[in-house]
């Protein structure tokens, strides 16, 4: 039946490298990694999922906002390296959860990157990139799907070619619950026995929404806390808030809230405007939901430019834009928000 599966998807996305069709890796498992070492799985129907502890990973902190488009993966990749810059000096990873729409590869600048490698046991070895070690179904799509030509009606055989970010997963559920199992077991993050021990800190990108994948890990892996990011839009904080009740349900404990673009402040006239709305109304809910607001970010083109290039605000070396305070606003909450998840993951 998965075969089946394989097939199909092959058909709607064209990979050729990791989806059970290369002979290197074909086997019965949706990304193409090892099917006989086993995985935790959910139970069917009865019994309640046991956690477990990821492989070579010390501590998961999940980054989560159950609504599109808030920022949570700029978010996600700048705690990443805010916790690695640390004087603590921990050892960090990053694991891109979202399935279906995988953006860890353009942010930490590896769009263009090869593909994984395996280790011995056939578990995926994660790319590295600005000192973090990297995993994301990104890496694993085809390089070139193909599109019928639309300019030139006559050369039917013509196709444009593009870059793996334009190849889409055509999963349902099962498929995207298997993969997600893969993901967080099957990664050895000791980057092939360069890392003694593995890495301290895996912070885990989650997709929006309270669907297969956001249950899959809070069911099945020793979550050490989540920070919600959201902003301060009132449709935003209705989902934050499905979110918030999804972990107290599964029993995953919540570090807080950090508010995303909650103002901005003109360069001309220094003026602050909460383009969103003020901080009220998440400082409302917060208080509602008995967490506690762990930092707001501004709203920074810098920001959103740095993740663009792939790299990271809090990478980026000491220039022009350090004269912008909201850069160093960002930096500053960043740093504090690091100190706070180290401080209480322990």
């Amino acid at each position: 039946m998965i075969q089946a599966w394989l097939r199909t998807l092959q058909r709607h996305v064209g990979t050729k490298r990791w989806f059970g069709t290369s002979r290197r890796f074909q086997n019965e498992e949706p990304i193409g990694i090892s099917r006989f070492k086993e995985v935790p799985m959910i139970p069917r129907r009865g019994k309640a999922p046991v956690k477990s502890r990821i492989p070579q990973v010390r501590r998961v902190v999940a980054v989560s906002s159950a609504k599109g488009g808030v920022g949570k993966s700029t978010v996600a990749v700048n705690l990443a390296m805010a916790l690695a810059m640390h004087p603590s000096r921990p050892r960090v990873g990053i694991l891109d959860l979202d399935i279906f729409g995988p953006s860890l590869p353009r942010i930490m600048g590896l769009r263009d990157a090869p593909e994984p490698e395996v280790n011995n046991f056939n578990h995926i070895i994660p790319l590295v990139n600005h000192g973090l070690q990297c995993m994301s179904m990104g890496f694993l799509l085809s390089r070139d799907p193909q599109f019928p030509s639309k300019t030139n009606k006559t050369d039917m055989g013509s196709t444009w070619r593009s870059n793996q970010e334009s190849a889409p997963i055509v999963w349902r559920g099962l498929m995207v619950q298997k993969a997600t199992q893969q993901l967080l077991f099957e990664v050895d993050w000791s980057g092939g026995g360069n890392i003694p021990g593995g890495i301290d800190v895996l912070v885990v990108d989650l997709p929006p929404g309270t669907g297969d994948v956001a249950l899959t890990l809070g069911q099945l892996v020793h979550v050490d806390g989540a920070v919600i990011v959201s902003t301060a839009q009132d449709v935003a904080l209705a989902d934050v808030k499905k979110g918030v009740a999804m972990f107290q349900k599964i029993k995953v404990p919540i570090l807080g809230m950090l508010l995303n673009m909650s103002h901005f402040r003109c360069p001309s006239c220094t003026t602050q405007h909460d383009l969103f709305g003020t901080s009220a109304s998440i400082e409302s809910a917060a208080e509602e939901m008995g967490l506690e607001i762990l930092g707001k970010l501004p709203l920074v083109p810098q920001l959103s430019m740095s993740a663009d290039r792939g790299v990271p605000l809090m990478l980026q070396g000491f220039y022009d834009a350090d004269s912008d305070s909201g850069v160093t606003d960002v930096r500053s909450t960043m740093s504090d928000l690091a100190e706070t998840v180290i401080s209480r993951i322990g």
